[in-house]
C-alpha cells in the first residue's frame, strides 16, 4: 500500500495561489491512480481531483475545475495540486490518496491546511 505525506498549505489572500504536494512511499506508486480530496470545516470530505496512473487523463469537481490543475512525477513519487484564483470556500484540509473515491482509502495521511482569507 502506498503512504503518503502532504504538504505544501499555508494562509494565502482571495485571488492567489498555492502548489500543494504528496510524497508518496511505495515501490508501485506509479501503478496507482491518484486523487486530492478536502475537508472543510462542518462538511463531508469531498473529491477536488484525481489523476490517472500514466497522468494521461485528469478529473475535476466542478467547483475547482478552472482553477486547479493535478500533475504527477512518476520518477520522484510525487503528486501536485497547483490551485490558482482561490477562493474563502476553498479553506480545508487537504488530502491525498491512491485511489480516485474515497471509499476504497483505507487509511488518510494528516492533510495539509489550506486557509484562504477573504
Amino acid at each position: 500500500q502506498v503512504q503518503v505525506v502532504e504538504s505544501g498549505g499555508g494562509l494565502v489572500q482571495a485571488g492567489g495561489s498555492l502548489r500543494l504536494s504528496c510524497a508518496a512511499s511505495g515501490r508501485y506508486f506509479s501503478s496507482y491512480a491518484m486523487a486530492w480530496f478536502r475537508r472543510a470545516p462542518g462538511k463531508e470530505r469531498e473529491f477536488v481531483a484525481g489523476i490517472t496512473r500514466s497522468g494521461g487523463t485528469t478529473y475535476y469537481a466542478d467547483s475547482v475545475k478552472g482553477r486547479f490543475n493535478i500533475s504527477r512525477d512518476n520518477t520522484k513519487n510525487t503528486v501536485y495540486l497547483q490551485m490558482y484564483s482561490l477562493k474563502a470556500e476553498d479553506t480545508a484540509v487537504y488530502y491525498c490518496a491512491p485511489n480516485l473515491n474515497q471509499r476504497g482509502v483505507s487509511s488518510w495521511g494528516q492533510g495539509t491546511q489550506v486557509t484562504v482569507s477573504s
